[in-house]
């Protein structure tokens, strides 16, 4: 497979599948894990969320949702192990059946979350599946890298709480989250790749009162997918300042977790967070 201008493998062909299996199918191989690593981060930022504001039901903003697994190992308090196994159990569904097999999922497992999720992507088929799956409740199709949210986008903006994302900043640069950020100057917590910096954002949205903290550690997101990806992502690294040795030298990406708040509070809340037990990194 080719790579991208940020020397990873190119992996579009999966984001705009009719149904999640090709997704799944792919990134099992190469034990993708960084939502699993976020959600227990997440939990806790929407309660820490719900605490100090009063708010019960919060609104949370997928950038870069894809089908939605964010808001499917949230709301169905599911794994990504088990969510590689649903998809990939080998009965030739359609996608509607697929469809109300993944309804029938959320309904059952969904116990009084009290989350509303919209997903941002610029693929229009995963948004559509996770709208019609019942992961997400709102979709945002719109890239808004190259233009600003139509009126109809920034209505469902001005509503949201609390941002996450778990892979798309480097893709995603402060211009989609000061767009986000200016509606209504949500929560936000990214695991970024250590070959981005986080710092351009961090610096425009400081720019809108914005604090900024790192949580401690870092999470493996997944295996190098050929030694060509391994090579670039290490010359990368090498020319960004980043030491890869005991991490990415080892033959895995990994990512950092960066909080963003209003009003100054961004390290408290990076804290509060760092209580959390790292996984293995291995």
């Amino acid at each position: 497979m080719p790579l991208d201008s940020t020397g990873k493998i190119s992996f579009d062909h999966i984001y705009t599948e009719p149904d999640p299996r090709a997704f799944f199918g792919t990134l099992r191989r190469l034990d993708y894990d960084i939502p699993q690593q976020a959600k227990a981060y997440f939990a806790k930022l929407i309660d820490e969320y719900r605490a100090e504001t009063g708010v019960k039901v919060p609104t949370v903003l997928d950038l870069g949702c894809s089908y939605g697994v964010n808001a499917a190992l949230y709301r169905c308090d599911t794994s990504m192990e088990q969510l590689y196994d649903h998809y990939a159990d080998g009965e030739p569904l359609s996608r509607d059946d697929l469809i109300a097999h993944d309804r029938r999922m959320v309904e059952r497992l969904t116990i009084g979350d009290g989350v509303r999720f919209i997903g941002l992507d610029t693929s229009a088929p995963a948004l559509d599946y996770a709208l019609d799956a019942g992961f997400i409740d709102e979709a945002i199709h719109a890239d808004l890298e190259s233009e600003d949210p139509t009126d109809e986008h920034r209505a469902l903006l001005a509503g949201v709480d609390i941002v996450i994302s778990t892979g798309c900043i480097g893709y995603v640069t402060e211009k989609t989250l000061v767009r986000i950020a200016r509606e209504n100057r949500p929560w936000m917590a990214h695991f970024v790749l250590r070959m981005f910096s986080y710092e351009p954002v961090a610096a425009s949205l400081a720019d809108l009162e914005y604090d900024t903290a790192g949580v401690n550690g870092v999470f493996p997101q997944r295996r190098f997918a050929s030694p060509e990806e391994r090579t670039q992502i290490l010359d990368n690294l090498s020319v960004a300042g980043v030491d890869p040795r005991g991490l990415e030298a080892e033959g895995r990406l990994f990512a950092r977790l960066f909080v963003s708040r209003p009003n100054g509070a961004a390290g408290g809340l990076a804290s509060a967070l760092n209580a959390l037990p790292l996984r293995d990194q291995g």
